[in-house]
């Protein structure tokens, strides 16, 4: 079936893939060049999906040699895929254009293995990303998130020090674990109702279910259980973070801006599918208290320990273990069955929102860090005296980019948290409320502990390690300014992130 505009997904699975072709046969010297060519064609091809949604208000979808499923599989594209897969191109654009000079092989010299290494898996995430934010099948969705695994794994150790191979070894621990749970899950999902198609399966377990009184069958629950575990793992979520800080600190800045801001969300969007797609209308209300739960838990506890690090990276990496948290207060606030259609549409958009504006800035805040270890030679917090006098620019990309994380007004991250807040304040969930603005304020003490000595005078006598040029440093601010801009986008923009959305007839308590 080829829907119009369908073809576009297909475009959009295929480009990475052709870069990835292209580099592997051809002169490695051009690698950084091919990739670079086609993030602009991705980011065009992106848009148009985006425009496509708009202007339909509906969602695409291509049935792959034209067979419908269950035969066949399925690409999906809705207004939250959209989003996600403009996002991914801006990000994955931004790394690219951060990574260049620092990923470019030599000339009149043998090929070095770290620049073609970093462009492949560069454009192996970006398949990934694409293949999970288009996947319509729980199969085919399993490939996608172990194509972004073995994709983004090897980046963490492309220096090949000790410290970064044990921390690529325990991501990949998890990450294998996480997709063994998620697999299990969808065997079972399989037996069960015989399809791993997301909306045949939605149409199957509602038709099984009594609206008022739904029995789901043990299978379902366990496999419910089994993959959202897995994939919680692979999210980082609290307590299943314990990968990511030392992972993506120990990553080059401009991987540790895509694993940060793109990887762990790719799981997470899998999560929505499960809870949201394939169960509308049964969302368990308890599921969803427990998963915020966890969120409030990372919130709290990754911004503590942001509070505590020595290191400038690991201050960012253990800010994402805080800022994920947010996300999961979508579940029971989207999901309560004694909400208004207006406040659960708050909480949908704030998550949503929140996970974009999160994106921008962790980019921006990875690059900023990686910059600023490059110009003192370390990022040790005690030692960034003066450093922004050397490169100012960085260090306002860092507070911009910090300042939306904080939900400091006009950002996009403060019109994600207001939307939230409004959500969980009109459904009487103070709890989570206060967890929000607790979070905002200890967000602004790791932030304070970053800025007060980087805006201190110069130590007598020092010299930078390294000259920066000034087109890295607009990388980072570019996507800092991403960040703040979004809190000024139209609210009708909004609209986007519920097109092509499954009805939700309520959600219901278990």
């Amino acid at each position: 079936m080829l829907q119009a505009g369908g073809s576009l997904l297909v475009l959009a699975l295929m480009l990475p893939v052709i870069g990835i072709l292209l580099i592997m046969s051809l002169d490695a010297r051009h690698t950084g060049k091919i990739a670079l060519a086609l993030m602009p064609a991705g980011l065009a091809v992106a848009l148009a999906i985006a425009a496509r949604v708009w202007t339909t208000q509906a969602g695409l979808e291509y049935f792959i040699g034209g067979w419908a499923p269950p035969l066949g599989v399925a690409l999906r594209a809705d207004g939250i895929s959209a989003v996600m897969l403009v996002t991914t191109s801006v990000v994955i654009g931004a790394a690219g254009l951060f990574a260049r000079a620092e990923f470019r092989q030599p000339d009149n010299q043998p090929e070095a293995r770290a620049p073609l290494m970093f462009w492949l898996l560069l454009l192996g995430i970006w398949a990934g990303l694409n293949a999970v934010f288009l996947g319509g099948d729980l199969f085919n969705l399993y490939v996608a998130l172990e194509m972004l695994t073995f994709a983004a794994v090897p980046l963490v150790c492309l220096s090949g020090k000790a410290e970064t191979l044990a921390a690529a070894l325990r991501y990949l621990l998890f990450a294998l674990l996480g997709s063994a749970l998620y697999l299990l899950g969808a065997v079972l999902l399989f037996g069960a109702y015989g399809t791993l198609d997301i909306a045949l399966l939605a149409a199957r377990i509602a038709a099984q279910a009594n609206m008022a009184s739904p029995v789901w069958p043990l299978a379902l629950w366990v496999a419910l259980a089994l993959m959202t575990v897995g994939l919680l793992a692979k999210t980082a979520l609290f307590p299943l973070h314990l990968w990511l800080p030392p992972a993506h600190s120990g990553a080059p800045a401009a991987a540790s801006a895509v694993l940060s801001a793109l990887v762990v969300k790719a799981s997470f969007f899998l999560i929505v599918r499960l809870w949201f797609g394939m169960l509308p209308g049964l969302t368990p209300w308890l599921g969803a208290q427990l998963l915020a739960a966890l969120g409030a838990a990372a919130i709290l506890f990754g911004s503590v320990l942001a509070l505590r690090q020595a290191r400038l990276k690991l201050l960012v990496a253990y800010s994402t273990v805080a800022q994920i948290g947010y996300l999961f207060f979508v579940f029971p606030l989207a999901a309560n069955p004694a909400a208004s259609t207006a406040s659960a549409a708050l909480a949908w958009t704030g998550g949503w929102m929140q996970l974009v504006s999160h994106a921008l800035a962790k980019a921006a805040m990875f690059m900023a860090a990686g910059l600023i270890a490059e110009t003192l030679g370390h990022d040790r917090i005690a030692g960034l005296g003066g450093v922004a006098r050397v490169v100012p620019i960085t260090v306002i990309a860092f507070a911009l980019a910090g300042a939306s994380l904080m939900g400091l007004p006009p950002s996009g991250g403060f019109v994600a948290k207001l939307l939230l807040l409004s959500a969980a304040v009109s459904q009487g969930l103070w709890f989570w409320a206060v967890v929000m603005l607790l979070g905002g304020l200890l967000a602004g003490g790791y932030l304070f502990r970053v800025l007060s000595p980087a805006l201190g005078p110069l130590p007598a006598g020092w010299t930078p390690a390294a000259r920066i040029p000034r087109d890295r440093q607009a990388v980072a601010l570019v996507l800092a300014l991403g960040a703040v801009l979004l809190g000024f986008a139209p609210l009708k923009s909004y609209d986007l992130l519920q097109f092509g959305r499954p009805a939700i007839a309520g959600a219901v308590t278990r």
